[in-house]
């Protein structure tokens, strides 16, 4: 009996004498501690809403944005500054083409085919002073489209009259009343001035009737659209020369 309670003892003795960590599986774990620093993050994970408090402070949870909220930004063709503007075109208030810039020509005054109403029967050469149009009114309710110059204020003129002649590179020879007028000016002009590119009949010219007007071209197509002549029709020479070859003299034309 007393050998027994010996190696007992002697067993008890040398269990505390082996190493801490043969014992941790049985033993009490001291409590861990965390620095605040390292808490924060992950205890602010925990907590779906509101603030979370550490030894350090208050720390506002972020909250972060649900993706069908985000709103992705559209990609831009070109940067705002430098968007193209849109083109606005202007017009007086009687609603009449406001002049152009030199150089230039608005599209709607280039030759085209269009449908014709108006009553006059194909072959008539009609002039709509108003609109800067001239028409050469085909079969089958179409006409020929020009755009033209016209009378400026108080050489514009309403009528009918005829072809009575036609020319190539017409010569100018200016009427007196003209000459004596552009005099008062301070501008001399010549008594007669041949044909060719610098003349301001142009390419051709379709005389009217017994008058000193013609339908002419122009060395000045930028100011086809506007009021600007001595009462003459005023055409592109490209145009004046393509309607030169549709029209004979007798062709009846109406100013409107």
């Amino acid at each position: 009996m007393k050998t027994t309670v010996c190696l007992f003892a002697l067993l008890a003795s040398a269990a505390a004498c082996l190493p801490a960590h043969a014992q941790d599986r049985y033993a009490t774990r001291p409590p861990v501690v965390i620095s605040p620093d390292l808490s924060a993050p992950w205890v602010m994970q925990l907590h779906r809403s509101g603030p979370v408090h550490t030894e350090r402070g208050l720390f506002q949870r972020r909250r972060l944005p649900d993706a069908a909220a985000v709103q992705v930004p559209r990609e831009r063709s070109e940067p705002r500054r430098f968007r193209a503007q849109p083109q606005v075109q202007q017009a007086s208030a009687a609603g009449q083409a406001v002049q152009a810039p030199v150089g230039t020509l608005d599209p709607q005054f280039l030759p085209q085919t269009v449908a014709y109403t108006g009553g006059h029967a194909p072959g008539t050469i009609v002039i709509d002073t108003s609109k800067r149009f001239l028409y050469h009114v085909e079969a089958g309710g179409q006409a020929r489209r020009y755009g033209v110059g016209v009378g400026k204020e108080g050489f514009s003129w309403r009528g009918s009259e005829n072809v009575t002649r036609k020319a190539e590179w017409p010569g100018w020879t200016p009427p007196a009343q003209m000459i004596a007028r552009e005099r008062a000016k301070g501008r001399i002009l010549p008594a007669h001035m041949p044909g060719g590119p610098e003349n301001p009949l142009g390419a051709r010219a379709l005389y009217l009737g017994s008058t000193l007007y013609r339908i002419h071209g122009t060395n000045q197509p930028y100011t086809i659209g506007q009021a600007v002549s001595s009462g003459c029709i005023r055409m592109r020479n490209e145009d004046v020369m393509e309607l030169y070859e549709r029209v004979s003299v007798g062709t009846r034309v109406v100013v409107l």
